[in-house]
């Protein structure tokens, strides 16, 4: 999705070195340098030319969301950085930030990137165009990586930009410890548009495309650069029956967004619903991949399927044994009607050293 601002200084997406500390060692290498997060300056916008202003120094004319978020432009004015403080109902059973929440904020980042940029003003992450053709951004595949959780009351950032492709947009993400710099996590994600009325999916139109290349990176910048990374990877559909299963899904009032379907973060709840219980007690999430296939509407019933994942000379498999000290599982989330795929998912689990059951919180 296209994905709002004040001014912070750009850093350019690391890759590389497996020397950065991490809590956990994983099978995915976080990459090696860090920018360290620098005092607010006056930018130029890119497309206005208007400098952006502290939120001490806004006009009368900017919303009062912009002058108290902490967020802004990067200072090429090509990216924009979100600030973040983990707050207590953000937090699981190991006292640290959950996926849906990190998930939730990716989301949060690229609908402000976009209204800080003065497009989204009466829509969800939409532009003037967006509206008057009656389109709006729905996600067609994400994936995340994640190295280091934070725990309650930690201050993280999100740096976000986006790519607009021939049908649609792609917008990464690199999550950074605000203190430190260090680089905590990774996301990708390609967006296409769908028309609101109608529910069918669109070609970019070149209107759309001209109006906000000019956020834009010129050059092609990618949070994950590197070859052959997890990022790419086809996911399988789940043999059935799966080893793992939780039918009959109703989904909430609460889990639909204002473009009137189920929010794909709702999705990840009910995968983890049906992964096994004592994969949850002894690990950790180290990276999702989901790959959307329809929406799912209020009055839908859905069936969550998980079963473990065996890679072999690069090839997946689907088997019904159990996990190895780095388990990777398959997930469908499927309508229980008529078996129709909602989403295919891919997840990576790593072992989580040093945490007792006395650890936990449970209320």
């Amino acid at each position: 999705m296209l994905l709002r601002g004040g001014a912070f200084s750009g850093c350019s997406a690391a890759v590389g070195d497996s020397n950065v500390n991490r809590r956990f060692p994983g099978v995915i290498r976080p990459p090696t340098a860090v920018c360290r997060p620098r005092r607010v300056q006056c930018v130029k916008s890119v497309a206005a030319g208007e400098p952006i202003r502290k939120p001490e120094e806004l006009s009368h004319h900017a919303s009062l969301a912009n002058r108290l978020r902490l967020g802004g432009f990067t200072e090429d004015g090509l990216a924009y950085k979100g600030i973040f403080i983990v707050r207590s109902y953000e937090v699981g059973i190991n006292k640290t930030i959950t996926i849906q929440t990190i998930t939730n904020l990716l989301q949060e980042v690229g609908v402000n990137h976009y209204q800080r940029a003065g497009y989204s003003t009466d829509g969800f992450g939409t532009t003037p165009i967006m509206r008057k053709l009656s389109l709006i951004w729905v996600v067609k595949r994400m994936h995340i990586e994640i190295y280091k959780y934070p725990g309650w009351s930690d201050v993280f950032e999100i740096e976000s930009w986006f790519h607009i492709e021939a049908i649609g947009s792609r917008r990464d993400f690199i999550i950074r410890d605000y203190v430190s710099g260090e680089v905590i996590g990774r996301a990708t994600s390609k967006w296409i548009a769908m028309n609101y009325e109608t529910r069918r999916l669109q070609k970019i139109p070149d209107e759309l495309r001209n109006e906000v290349k000019v956020y834009a990176p010129k050059t092609f910048r990618l949070a994950f650069p590197e070859e052959n990374n997890a990022s790419l990877n086809k996911i399988a559909k789940l043999d059935d029956p799966a080893g793992y299963s939780e039918l009959g899904i109703v989904p909430r009032r609460s889990d639909l967004d204002m473009n009137q379907h189920v929010n794909h973060v709702s999705y990840i709840g009910w995968i983890l619903e049906s992964m096994p219980q004592k994969i949850i007690n002894s690990h950790e999430l180290q990276a999702i991949t989901l790959d959307f296939r329809r929406e799912c509407q209020h009055d839908d019933e859905v069936d969550s399927l998980t079963g473990s994942e065996l890679v072999v000379n690069g090839n997946s498999k689907s088997i019904a044994k159990e996990e190895d000290d780095y388990p990777q599982f398959l997930h469908l989330l499927r309508l229980s009607k008529d078996a129709n795929e909602i989403c295919r998912a891919r997840t990576v689990w790593t072992g989580v050293k040093n945490l007792q059951k006395d650890d936990m919180c449970y209320n």
